[in-house]
């Protein structure tokens, strides 16, 4: 499906959310969308292993990462895993790490900045359940596009 966000926000402006965070494209695909998985966690990608290691089926996986900036959640071995695995794009509220490998994927990434320390493993934080990204709730199944002009969300599929 080829979309605009600018186009899906005017055609379906009482139905979508726009996500307002200041976030940087890093994969290599810009354009993107999906049903919506999430992990909630704090400086431990244990649960983002966990999800990309699992069939994708072309959705995007929220990482509400609560905005730290300390510990990378993403990296190259993730993102790759994630590409094999069918999934569509990462979204994360926190930092990502491996950004020349990552530009590299058919893989939509988007993440507030970079760091280059990894995460704790300690196998914290939660699978499939609602995030609160900039004021914006965030369900399982909801459905993110994401592109050059910003993140979109909304409750069932735009077309």
């Amino acid at each position: 499906m080829a979309f605009k966000t600018a186009d899906l926000c005017d055609a379906h402006e009482d139905r979508v959310r726009v996500l307002d965070l200041p976030l940087r494209d890093y994969g290599g695909r810009i354009a993107f969308h999906g049903p919506v998985s999430t992990v909630r966690a704090l400086e431990d990608n244990s649960r983002v292993r966990e999800a990309v290691a699992e069939p994708g089926e072309g959705r995007v996986l929220v990482v509400d990462g609560g905005g730290s900036t300390r510990r990378s959640m993403l990296g190259d071995n993730l993102a790759a895993m994630a590409v094999k695995n069918g999934w569509a794009g990462v979204l994360v509220h926190g930092v990502i790490r491996d950004t020349d490998a990552i530009g590299q994927l058919a893989l939509g990434v988007k993440a507030l900045g970079t760091c280059p320390r990894k995460t704790d493993k300690l196998g914290q934080g939660l699978r499939d359940v609602v995030v609160d990204l900039g004021g914006v709730m965030i369900a399982p199944g909801h459905h993110l596009y994401a592109d050059e002009d910003g993140v979109i969300v909304s409750p069932v599929p735009l077309g």
